[in-house]
């Protein structure tokens, strides 16, 4: 059985088949119409892919593997909404907290389609940035953004003539007047750095950077980010460790400990009708059928009694009817749009926190396209195709920031999981997906069921996704020389400061006082931040200590992205596709050969 039979049978979902008749002691691969209606998929040396970056799938293919790749994401976009409606004090304001789900959906939709597209054009999911998460998460640490107590609250209600009535947990609700400034100044200090990001792109500027930003300096930035993310695995796991252990464990099980193992699962074909096939469901739907389980058990729970009904209770949030009411108060149709909470403000603290993420998030961008090309057996995207990427995720993300929510979008590792484990690579998967999560941002009950899932729920299943960052971040140490004394020491020490720094601030009682009131915000933001302190110190050790280009693993994306003549007919390098993938949309043949094309990084230049 050769790679894509096992492809196919392990998948179940792509509504075609091989079959292999006997020929003479030899077996032949015959299509079937089905096959036939694929596409007539031209015939390769090396055949690798089920379906390649340029093919089309079957509609029903296409949806269900589209759908797929929705699902798999909907736990960080949840994630994400949850930490941006607590740094603004809307814990308990559902109805703005599904305002930003939705919105999230719609900037995530809008980013996959685009960047698929007319970005680098390799199926790429794009999401909210875990490396945009952690100034949300510092920033909560501050005592400019603690969310007001009840007796605060007493006391500005006191001051103005608004009248307030007591929220479903019994308590005073934060006046809108505190949500939205905080909104605003979060959307003016994003949109402003993400400026920033799209000219880094669409200057050419990206390649420039990687002369100084290498594996030594991404690995405990990257790293420092995805540990840092316990605070809010703790936050929600806490509220019922039982919970939150079984959906992990769920996790765990599904994804690791029966990844080899296939189960009958029922499927029809117009050929055979229903039968059973063997397929490995389990493994590739683990986050949707963990969150599902843990979703069940909390509702065990809430029918036996066994969890508190008291809102004051911490328990009250593990509970599967503490906010049912969402669903039901929610509209049918809403369509989020730029300014919508308003006109933005800015703030240079948090702008400096934004724009250290930016640039974090570019470098890691550049390195999941790496992967994605090699994942999907096509040449490494060529300087254009890198640049155009990143000057569209920019575009992106700042049209996410005028819709009022305080992370960017950038690439997902995971889903480049995903097309490794399904075998379907097809760029029109992807745009589909983007245009399902469209659909779901205009259809506000959608986002209100997933903003009632058990908060224990969702920190059970962070600790799966983020401690699956941790080992994709430390994966970037394969070029690098562990067995230089130079590299391990600036990666320890990195680690190790940009532990201490951060945890200073924010337990110390003195805090840092040069006389400037915005000046201490501004340092205690960034010295809170511990990608800028970790990886701005591994990037002054990496830049200034002597090393070879190969011992500090800079070479791997010279090695990658360097044209090789004959990469994509030859033996040692069997790609399923051509550069052309990567060729822009709507742009003459004629412009790519001008000697003007110089002057625009995001277009190729064969002059």
């Amino acid at each position: 059985m050769d790679i894509e039979q096992q492809a196919v049978e392990g998948n179940g979902l792509l509504g075609m088949k091989t079959v292999r008749e006997s020929t003479g002691g030899s077996t032949k691969k015959v299509p079937t119409s089905m096959e036939t209606d694929i596409g007539k998929m031209k015939t390769r040396r090396t055949k690798r892919m089920i379906f390649s970056i340029s093919d089309v799938p079957p509609i029903p293919a296409t949806l269900t593997l589209a759908f797929q790749h929705v699902l798999q994401s909907m736990a960080k976009l949840l994630s994400g909404a949850i930490i941006f409606s607590d740094l603004v004090c809307a814990s308990d304001q559902e109805d703005i907290k599904t305002k930003i789900l939705s919105s999230t959906m719609l900037s995530t939709g809008l980013a996959t389609f685009f960047v698929t597209t007319v970005g680098c054009r390799l199926p790429i999911f794009q999401g909210p940035s875990f490396t945009y998460i952690i100034p949300l998460i510092t920033m909560a640490t501050m005592s400019e953004w603690k969310c007001p107590s009840q007796e605060d609250l007493r006391g500005i209600y006191a001051n103005t003539t608004t009248n307030y009535t007591l929220n479903h947990r019994g308590m005073i609700p934060v006046p809108d007047d505190v949500i939205l400034s905080r909104i605003h100044t979060v959307m003016g200090s994003l949109m402003l750095a993400e400026v920033i990001h799209a000219l880094i792109g669409a200057t050419g500027c990206a390649g420039f950077l990687l002369r100084f930003i290498g594996p030594v300096t991404i690995v405990p930035a990257i790293s420092l980010a995805a540990l840092f993310l316990f605070k809010v695995s703790l936050k929600y796991s806490q509220m019922h460790w039982g919970v939150a252990f079984l959906t992990m464990a769920i996790g765990v099980t599904l994804s690791l400990y029966l990844r080899h193992v296939t189960i009958p699962c029922p499927f029809w074909t117009p050929n055979r009708g229903f039968h059973i096939i063997r397929s490995k469901f389990h493994t590739v739907y683990a986050v949707l059928i963990s969150i599902l389980m843990g979703w069940g058990i909390s509702a065990i729970l809430t029918l036996s009694g066994a969890l508190s009904s008291e809102p004051e209770s911490p328990q009250y949030y593990a509970r599967t009817d503490s906010r049912t009411y969402v669903i039901r108060d929610s509209g049918w149709f809403y369509v989020p749009y730029p300014g919508q909470f308003g006109m933005f403000t800015f703030n240079a603290g948090v702008f400096s926190s934004f724009l250290v993420s930016s640039l974090l998030s570019i470098i890691d961008s550049i390195a999941d396209y790496s992967a994605c090309a090699r994942i999907c057996h096509v040449p490494p995207p060529p300087a254009h195709a890198v640049n155009r990427g990143v000057a569209v995720e920019g575009v992106m993300s700042i049209i996410t920031g005028g819709l009022g929510i305080g992370h960017a979008t950038s690439s997902f590792g995971g889903n480049i999981g995903t097309i490794g484990l399904t075998k379907v690579a097809s760029r029109r998967v992807m745009q589909v997906a983007g245009v399902l999560f469209i659909v779901f941002s205009f259809l506000p009950k959608i986002g209100a069921v997933f903003v009632t899932v058990p908060y224990p729920v969702v920190g059970g299943i962070m600790v799966v996704l983020d401690g699956l960052l941790v080992g994709v971040a430390l994966s970037n140490l394969q070029p690098v020389d562990l067995s230089s004394t130079r590299n391990l020491a600036i990666i320890g020490m990195s680690l190790f400061v940009g532990l201490m720094m951060p945890y200073w601030a924010e337990t110390t009682t003195t805090g840092l006082n040069t006389g400037n009131t915005k000046a201490d915000s501004l340092l205690k933001v960034l010295v809170s931040n511990p990608m800028f302190i970790g990886g701005g110190l591994a990037c002054i050790l990496d830049n200034t200590v002597r090393g070879t280009r190969k011992e500090r693993g800079l070479d791997w994306w010279e090695e990658d992205t360097a044209h090789h003549p004959g990469h994509e007919t030859s033996t040692e390098y069997p790609y399923e596709e051509g550069s052309d993938v990567y060729e822009p949309l709507f742009i003459p043949e004629s412009w790519k050969r001008s000697k003007w094309t110089r002057f625009f990084p995001v277009i190729p230049n064969y002059h």
